[in-house]
């Protein structure tokens, strides 16, 4: 894995609408997929804001997962088929295990989820059903459900052993496209240091056997978005979920997908797949 070297070419800013919540009194909450066994039931209203949205390969200097909460690199996978369920629990997981680690000098890399998205016909491919592009600016965890996913996935007691010996862990996301270059339903990300406490609005997601908590994003003309265009399957976006730290650096970042300029019926659609880990650095 290297960083990524400033586009020779880059692109314009560009100006899209993103899907920011609309703020009222009540938590918000939704009920997943998993439980309606279709789409999403929101219990909110979402209101579309027009903003602009920089090339991150023109930043001064590249991002980084400890300022801006995310990070572009060249990784080029082994694995031929990225829609093979045997090949992604097996050598993709392993060589995003061996990225991380190596990017962060983890000691351990614990892989909990992936998931591809399309948004042609249906959507996806998963185990669990199809899914499409998230248009829904997010951030996957919380203060809350960071550590509660950190339990859920090595054991309370192996949670609880890591957050009070003082190791940092830090749930990073590794989205990439499965064809490319990307040029519909981008991914758009905020700069985390432009982001507020107040942005960041707790959300409850209702799962069949248990209630998760994300956070959904208000919209503040503070913020400062960007995107990779045309991202090709030889690239990944390294995100952050959440960070175990509390010292001043990024922990959440914000991001969703959004209509790029242009884009047209003809327009190829996008396909991804994001796997989900946690990075434990003791």
């Amino acid at each position: 894995m290297s960083a990524l070297p400033h586009a020779q070419h880059a692109a314009a800013p560009v100006h899209a609408a993103l899907n920011f919540i609309k703020p009222q009194d009540a938590k918000p909450t939704f009920h997943s997929s998993a439980l309606t066994g279709g789409a999403p039931e929101y219990f909110y209203e979402l209101e579309p804001r027009t903003v602009q949205i920089a090339d991150m390969r023109t930043l001064p200097s590249a991002p980084s997962l400890d300022h801006e909460g995310f990070e572009l690199h060249a990784h080029t996978s082994a694995v031929s088929d990225l829609y093979d369920d045997e090949a992604i629990h097996s050598a993709y997981y392993a060589e995003i295990r061996e990225l991380l680690k190596d990017r962060f000098a983890a000691d351990d890399v614990v892989i909990f989820d992936a998931t591809r998205r399309s948004d042609g016909g249906q959507g996806a491919k998963n185990p669990d059903g199809k899914r499409g592009p998230a248009s829904q600016l997010h951030v996957d965890y919380t203060t809350t459900s960071g550590p509660q996913r950190l339990a859920d996935v090595v054991g309370d007691d192996e949670a609880d052993r890591l957050l009070e010996n003082g190791a940092r862990v830090i749930q990073v996301n590794v989205w990439r496209p499965i064809k490319g270059p990307v040029q519909r339903s981008p991914l758009a990300l905020a700069d985390a240091s432009s982001t507020g406490e107040r942005d960041l609005v707790a959300t409850d997601q209702v799962f069949p056997d248990r209630v998760g908590e994300i956070y959904n994003i208000a919209h503040s003309p503070a913020q400062r978005w960007y995107y990779a265009p045309h991202m090709t399957p030889d690239e990944v976006l390294l995100i952050k979920g959440w960070d175990s730290l509390d010292d001043g650096r990024a922990r959440f970042t914000p991001h969703g997908a959004f209509e790029a300029p242009g884009t047209t019926a003809h327009t190829p659609p996008r396909e991804s797949i994001e796997v989900r880990t946690f990075v434990i650095i003791e």
